[in-house]
């Protein structure tokens, strides 16, 4: 799955009965060409041509970068640092 990113859109549904609201999550596979979308991305994607058998849609643009795992662990030993 090269140049393909998989996102996930979630949206919240009414119950018809208990009228309580519900997380409903669907995965699209997107067409990523320059391979920049990272896990925990906020992107937005839009339809176009069939690119393959289940890839309809390509990434227009990065909405908001996740913060990275590595910023993350410096983070936290920075804290333990202060904390001692």
């Amino acid at each position: 799955m090269q140049k393909t990113a998989k996102v996930r859109v979630d949206r919240y549904v009414k119950h018809p009965k208990y009228k309580k609201y519900i997380k409903r999550s669907k995965n699209y596979l997107v067409h990523d060409p320059k391979e920049e979308a990272e896990l925990g991305d906020k992107v937005e994607i839009v339809e176009t041509r069939p690119i393959s058998k289940n890839k309809h849609f390509k990434l227009s643009k990065i909405l908001e970068k996740a913060p990275s795992v590595e910023a993350k662990v410096e983070d936290e030993e920075e804290l333990l640092e202060e904390n001692v």
